[in-house]
């Protein structure tokens, strides 16, 4: 017998990184909010690498704290390590990564949670949602008691039947060996849902003591380190380095050796698993020309031995894991504190959500994270924050928030997800992103932080230093294009750089134009203007350096507008659109794209299927499916 445990207007499944995300943004939005964990001293695991950012990961963080989220804040305050990657490039692929310290960064978070206003935290398992004339109305426990709601999301990452594999060794597991949610994913099957079975694995843990490091190439953090929320004033100084090695031809002759044991290739594995985050088996097999592939050693915290063995994500059996580790330089006596595993779990077909995250066939039900086919913590991070955005929205009254791929990289993940699906875990890469040099890791506030004020997750003091922001820049740019700079002024000083001298006067606008000088080297030649502080010195030289491409790409973001513009009716009737392709209506059927340009992109749909679309809408006389 079912027992009522309380009312509430939201109610989230999971308290990883997207159930987090989640609940304190439609927590700040006003929404009364419960969020239900497994296990509450779990709270925000990382159950793979203990790291946040990286290539367009790291962009996604830095999104979701301008938007009004807690990532970004949580690893400023407990990282081991902080670097930006790809200096040397261009700004659009430049990226923070940060090496977590994994205790403090969960502890943070819980701290966050627990003391969030209008969020319930409680531990329990979800076994079924409460349907009422289709509607999602509520979830039921397995100990029987029913918590109500206007929306539920669904955030159970990689737990929905979980099943750990270690060489021919299979059994029920989460991460970690924590409890798995059977009872949720048959429920969801019974509601009509496509699911699918994913793979995910993590390398062996080893004791810091027993690595000799003298064999490894040290790895240190930014001497000036970065922050990944706009907020942050204060730098975690005493980095701890990271460590690096290789494997060697003896090192895959212990795999090749064994692959016949290993999950991946004997026949156990069913679950499809990340391309670009391959197990080592896989890497032997699809790289064998390599002679030997990265190891990165990354310690999980202060106050613990335990160090990742990144690059080494293995399914292969515990003894052979131990072979195999010894073979590695540093790592000949390194003494394995927990195996590595591969983890198969249920995702849900993401073509079966809307751009809100809700899902179509049932109003009031939304999933974000992991369950939609993702992999990494910051993918999960932005669909998280979506999530409780649009589902506090639809509680409250208020209209849906949905990002396009020119304002965001979340706007390319959830795209690429609703409208293409993924046939394997879905990692975001700074080349699914078309509008790369609009979405660069320094200008996410500029693109996203006015609409976190609008939905009330950003305070009114933040916004004004937005605000400031862009006014200051505008400026700068306005007093760089006003200074001439005579070639007796600055020909020394660009002959010192093997850049080109003037023959006449410049504006100093201009001469920042060269690849080559940088906005502090202006500063060396006209007067300092001492109101710009780091940030905005940065956008300055970026913005002016940039100029050109940027006006491009924002052309061609109208261009595309107009298509995202043009709006489908949901009910659309497309067999009864002539000269539409068979293969054009079935996936416009199933997607039910919302407008023109989300049509554009689904694949099977043709530029000819489009036009044919574009020019019956125009036409106005649009037929309807019955209901």
């Amino acid at each position: 017998m079912n027992y009522d445990a309380g009312k509430y207007d939201v109610i989230v499944v999971g308290a990883g990184h997207a159930g987090i995300e989640a609940a304190v943004a439609a927590a700040k939005m006003g929404a009364k909010t419960l969020m239900l964990t497994l296990n509450i001293d779990m709270l925000a695991f990382m159950p793979c690498n203990p790291s946040i950012g990286g290539p367009a990961k790291g962009i996604v963080v830095r999104e979701v704290d301008a938007l009004g989220g807690v990532m970004g804040k949580v690893i400023d305050k407990s990282y081991l390590q902080m670097r930006m990657l790809n200096t040397r490039k261009g700004p659009a692929v430049q990226a923070l990564r940060a090496q977590a310290d994994k205790p403090v960064y969960m502890r943070e978070m819980k701290r966050i949670v627990e003391n969030q206003k209008n969020l319930t935290l409680r531990q329990g398992m979800v076994d079924s949602l409460i349907m009422e004339d289709g509607i999602c109305r509520g979830v039921v426990t397995e100990t029987k008691a029913e918590y109500r709601a206007e929306a539920v999301i669904i955030t159970t990452g990689t737990f929905m039947r979980g099943k750990v594999l270690m060489g021919h060794l299979e059994y029920e597991s989460g991460p970690n060996n924590q409890r798995v949610s059977v009872e949720l994913s048959k429920n969801l099957e019974e509601l009509g849902f496509e699911l699918k079975r994913f793979k995910t694995g993590t390398p062996p843990r080893v004791n810091s003591h027993s690595v000799d490091y003298s064999k490894t190439e040290i790895q240190p953090g930014d001497e000036n380190p970065r922050s990944f929320s706009y907020e942050t004033t204060e730098q975690i100084l005493d980095q701890l380095p990271c460590w690096l090695t290789y494997t060697n031809a003896e090192t895959h002759g212990v795999i090749n050796n064994n692959l016949t044991l290993s999950s991946m290739y004997s026949g156990v594995k069913r679950g499809t698993g990340a391309r670009y985050c391959p197990s080592i088996e896989d890497k032997i097999v699809r790289f064998d020309d390599k002679p030997r592939h990265q190891i990165f050693l990354e310690p999980e915290g202060r106050d613990t031995e335990e160090v990742y063995v990144q690059g080494l994500s293995t399914s292969l059996p515990e003894n052979v894991q131990y072979e195999m580790i010894k073979t590695i330089p540093g790592l000949e006596n390194a003494e394995i504190m927990r195996p590595g595993y591969a983890i198969e779990y249920d995702v849900v077909t993401p073509t079966q959500l809307w751009p809100t995250l809700e899902t179509k066939n049932i109003p009031g039900l939304f999933t974000a994270g992991q369950i939609n086919g993702t992999s990494g913590y910051e993918e999960a991070a932005g669909q998280g924050i979506m999530a409780g955005i649009n589902a506090a929205a639809k509680v409250l009254g208020k209209e849906p928030v949905i990002l396009d791929r020119s304002q965001a990289y979340i706007g390319v993940l959830i795209d690429d997800l609703v409208t293409k699906g993924t046939n394997e875990p879905y990692r975001l890469l700074t080349s699914r992103a078309e509008y790369r040099l609009l979405l660069r890791h320094d200008n996410a506030d500029m693109r996203l932080t006015e609409i976190g004020y609008n939905i009330g997750l950003i305070s009114e003091e933040r916004y004004q230093k937005l605000l400031d922001k862009r006014m200051q820049v505008a400026d700068e740019k306005k007093r760089l294009n006003k200074i001439v700079i005579k070639p007796d002024q600055v020909n020394h000083l660009l002959e010192e750089i093997n850049s080109t001298p003037l023959k006449e006067a410049m504006k100093a606008y201009d001469l920042l134009k060269r690849p080559e000088i940088s906005y502090d080297f202006i500063d060396q030649v006209i007067e300092t203007n001492e109101a710009l502080n780091e940030e905005m010195r940065e956008q300055v030289g970026i913005q002016v350096k940039y100029e050109g491409y940027i006006k491009k790409a924002n052309e061609q973001v109208d261009r595309m507008a107009k298509m995202e513009d043009k709006k489908v009716p949901e009910d659309i009737d497309y067999d009864q659109i002539n000269g539409l392709a068979s293969e054009a209506k079935e996936k416009l059927k199933k997607i039910r794209p919302l407008s023109v340009g989300q049509a554009s992109r689904i694949s099977g749909v043709n530029p000819a299927d489009v036009s044919i679309l574009l020019i019956y809408i125009e036409q106005g006389n649009i037929a309807r499916v019955a209901n």
